[in-house]
């Protein structure tokens, strides 16, 4: 990975979501009234989070989980009512400050440590689960890699996270948003094909002891995002 182009583009997504869009964030991420745009995001996010938390096992009791893009917080909370002790990581610290306001105190046996920060970051300790839910597809896939290979040095167990899909509706949607205002925009994702990611996955050294298992691709509206599970070999 090129730290340079990595730390780039993170300075970009860090910038545009905690000034640009933390408001617009904040609301698509509680129940709040929103467009029927980001009607179909919200309820496209809720179904990936379901499905990454489906592929965790049901009882998280004294497991660590890194919720590595962590944003308002939502998927780390029903971790930790499944017993784990998460770390939740964003780049964004009005992100961040808006799930602390959130955490509710009736988490049960888990409990959820927000930090604004690096997910890369390593005196976050070791994990026995990953999850990072739409926080990679900002980064080039061949960066993407390497962040996952950072990732499973530190990682026991599985590492759950999305792409975004190379689809023909995706690549539209894309195009669709470069009319925006250039302050509106949100930092250009990174398509990649499933068969390419595989094969860079394939290719990483720090990959080497890891394995693509189940995956699902999660079309509602303006929201497509690709799940994909990596278990140790």
């Amino acid at each position: 990975m090129s730290d340079a182009s990595y730390q780039e583009r993170r300075g970009k997504i860090e910038t545009y979501f905690d000034r640009t869009a933390a408001d617009a964030w904040s609301k698509l991420t509680s129940d709040a009234k929103v467009s029927r745009i980001r009607e179909t995001v919200r309820a496209g996010r809720d179904d990936m989070r379901q499905t990454l938390l489906s592929w965790l096992p049901q009882d998280l009791t004294g497991k660590r989980l890194l919720d590595a893009g962590c944003g308002t917080g939502m998927l780390a909370v029903e971790a930790a009512r499944r017993g784990a002790e998460v770390v939740a990581i964003d780049v964004a610290p009005t992100l961040i400050e808006i799930a602390r306001e959130r955490l509710p105190s009736d988490l049960g046996p888990g409990s959820v440590d927000f930090q604004a920060g690096d997910m890369l970051d390593p005196t976050h300790g070791r994990f026995d689960h990953v999850v990072a839910m739409d926080s990679l597809i900002h980064y080039r896939p061949e960066d993407v890699v390497k962040v996952l290979a950072g990732l499973a040095a530190r990682t026991s167990g599985s590492i759950v996270f999305t792409f975004a899909p190379r689809t023909i509706p995706l690549t539209i949607m894309h195009a669709v948003g470069q009319l925006f205002p250039r302050s509106d925009r949100s930092p250009a994702i990174e398509p990649v094909s499933e068969s390419k990611l595989r094969g860079l996955i394939g290719a990483e050294s720090g990959l080497s002891g890891w394995r693509p298992e189940r995956t699902r691709r999660i079309a509602v509206g303006f929201y497509m995002s690709q799940g994909l599970e990596l278990l140790p070999r």
